[in-house]
């Protein structure tokens, strides 16, 4: 079990419904199957049956009930839950050849909402039936065997990820609609969720959960699996398509179709939940050996008009949330730049393994913003970000939406953007140029490191390279460039000033003539 399932933040939101499987029970190791042969063959289950499925649950009002767990798992503190694990020799899909298996988690702890997994074996759908044989309790002592019908938490696929003769956990779907996964190299750092509602600041969060899932299973040679989700929730239910492609990048291609069960008018599509604490672009803690400590540093986004946006992402005093209006966005992400073991210097959580989500949309998604919720942290515990696609118009009662997009967990990012990128951000007090020069209050000087593209080419006449910096709000006091060699790019300086208290976005980006040479990189800052 990975440590980092720990820090979920309320995934647990009280909601609850009635699960209904899909299909009859496992008949032992078997699937359940028609003897009649007078019968005409069943259709293969697929997708549309999970569409449907939505359909035919929110006809039905939601309920908020929460489930009433057995004694022995009610109140299972987070040690005794860690201790009880899948036992790896009943994992499934252990056919020759299999490169996929799946185990299961056990309820308990925050994880008390029972789902059904079912697998799909020759287009028929079965759901695994509930038995304590397939866990291992440890030190969890549990004195009456739990019912069949007691369910699970949620189920991980494995996957030879990093070694071909070894088993990795390849991706989890574990509380409300959260799910992880990984690459080659990666370690679990921050999370995916299926939707998101209500995410920001001032809003009472809605957290619909996934209450039943579908994993077919994969061909002995098979290079992907594809699993399927139902959505419930007291404003929408939903079907979901993932199919997973492991690999150096592993990629989801998700195909989802919702159904609102009253009007949505804050909608979060692609939702990503990730960590920030402290780093060289926000400094907040100070007795820690470690100078960085985040699972993300910034918001990466490219624009329908094609600009490439980076946004460092802060840990601040109150919880805030930003806007980027935009139509028909290419792409967004949470990303770990930083790829330095000497900048985290930590040997047990390798924060410059953790990896980075990038969001490509299918087709057009209109008008809306990319919504980034950042939220005071004290420490690594503390899920503190969520960034999402938010649509301009809201979702009306009983409208369908539909939509899919590619979600890739990344280490490395060649080619986003094809130009120079932000390295570093640094900020201090902005001194004044000259004795006769006095800073202005509300002054704050910050500092770029922009790398990459051209801008190495462009070191042999600097002079012809100029930063483009602007404010929302307040005014520019001075912009500087100066070449630096040692990451074969250039450190831009930009010292603005607010009256006390007044807010204010700062863009800027680096050019040759009429040529944009990197990134526009854009932070917001509040005077004291």
């Amino acid at each position: 079990m990975s440590r980092q399932f720990t820090r979920r933040r309320v995934i647990e939101a009280g909601l609850a419904s009635t699960l209904t499987p899909f299909a009859a029970p496992l008949a032992g190791s078997g699937f359940a199957q028609s003897t009649d042969a007078t019968k005409p063959p069943n259709p293969r289950f697929g997708y549309e049956d999970v569409v449907q499925r939505a359909r035919d649950v929110a006809t039905v009002p939601f309920d908020a009930t929460p489930p009433q767990l057995p004694a022995p798992i009610a109140n299972l503190d987070f040690d005794s839950w860690r201790d009880i694990r899948f036992r790896s020799d009943k994992a499934f899909f252990q056919s020759p050849g299999s490169l996929f298996q799946l185990q299961l988690f056990h309820l308990g702890f925050n994880f008390k909402r029972p789902i059904v997994v079912n697998i799909v074996h020759d287009g028929m759908p079965a759901p695994i039936p509930y038995s304590p044989s397939l866990f291992d309790f440890g030190r969890t002592k549990i004195d009456k065997p739990l019912p069949v019908g007691t369910g699970f938490a949620g189920f991980r696929l494995h996957y030879p990820l990093n070694d071909p003769k070894v088993m990795d956990e390849l991706i989890a779907f574990l509380g409300a609609s959260y799910f992880r996964f990984l690459g080659r190299r990666q370690l679990y750092g921050l999370s995916a969720r299926g939707l998101a509602i209500n995410a920001g600041v001032g809003r009472p969060e809605e957290f619909p959960f996934f209450r039943e899932f579908w994993v077919e299973q994969p061909a002995p040679d098979a290079d992907r699996v594809t699993v399927y989700a139902l959505l419930d929730g007291e404003s929408v239910t939903g079907a979901y398509r993932f199919i997973i492609y492991p690999g150096q990048d592993t990629a989801i291609e998700m195909q989802v179709t919702l159904i609102a069960r009253r009007q949505i008018m804050n909608l979060g599509l692609a939702p990503l939940t990730s960590m920030f604490l402290t780093a060289e672009s926000d400094p907040r803690v100070r007795d820690d050996y470690r100078a960085q400590i985040h699972d993300s540093d910034g918001l990466l986004m490219q624009a329908g008009s094609g600009e490439w946006i980076w946004r460092p992402l802060t840990n601040p005093l109150e919880p805030a949330t930003s806007m980027f209006l935009d139509k028909d966005i290419r792409g967004f992400g949470l990303l770990q730049r930083d790829r330095v073991f000497d900048h985290y210097e930590d040997i047990d959580l390798h924060y410059e393994r953790r990896p980075s989500y990038w969001v490509e949309p299918f087709g057009t998604w209109g008008e809306g913003a990319v919504e980034l919720t950042e939220a005071p942290a004290q420490n690594e515990a503390t899920d503190n970000i969520v960034a999402t696609w938010r649509p301009k118009a809201p979702l009306e009662q009983g409208q369908t939406l539909a939509y899919g997009y590619r979600l890739r967990a990344l280490l490395d990012t060649p080619g986003m953007p094809p130009g120079g990128k932000v390295r570093a951000t640094f900020q201090t007090v902005a001194k004044a140029l000259g004795s006769s020069e006095a800073d202005m209050p509300g002054s704050r000087r910050f500092l770029i490191d922009f790398a990459g593209g051209e801008l190495d080419y462009y070191l042999k006449a600097p002079d012809i390279v100029e930063i483009v910096a602007s404010v929302s709000s307040g005014k520019v006091l001075r912009t500087f460039l100066s070449p630096n060699p040692d990451i074969k790019g250039f450190r831009a300086g930009i010292d603005i000033a607010l009256e006390p208290g007044q807010s204010a976005d700062i863009r800027a980006f680096l050019r040759s003539r009429s040529r944009a040479l990197t990134e526009t990189w854009t932070r917001p800052w509040k005077a004291p």
